[in-house]
């Protein structure tokens, strides 16, 4: 179970989201209003994707991303849909 807040705009899932965003892989750890996004996995996150716990810190050092600084989140960069 991970989560994540998106550094720039993402679409996930044919849907476009904002700088800012929190993504959750599974209903039961998502908060609040997290976006559920559950074929979140270490192969589909991408390097806008920062890490919130333990299990979505795991999952980016098993991406391809692992030793990638998230850029800070500004809302200057991505879609703003």
């Amino acid at each position: 179970m991970a989560r994540f807040q998106l550094t720039s705009g993402s679409v996930l899932g044919h849907k476009n989201y904002k700088t800012g965003t929190t993504v959750a892989d599974s209903v039961a750890n998502a908060i609040g209003n997290d976006v559920v996004w559950t074929p979140m996995s270490s192969t589909t996150i991408g390097p806008q994707f920062n890490p919130l716990d333990a299990s979505a810190i795991a999952m980016k050092n098993a991406s391809r991303f692992a030793n990638t600084p998230a850029p800070p989140t500004d809302g200057r960069a991505g879609i703003e849909g």
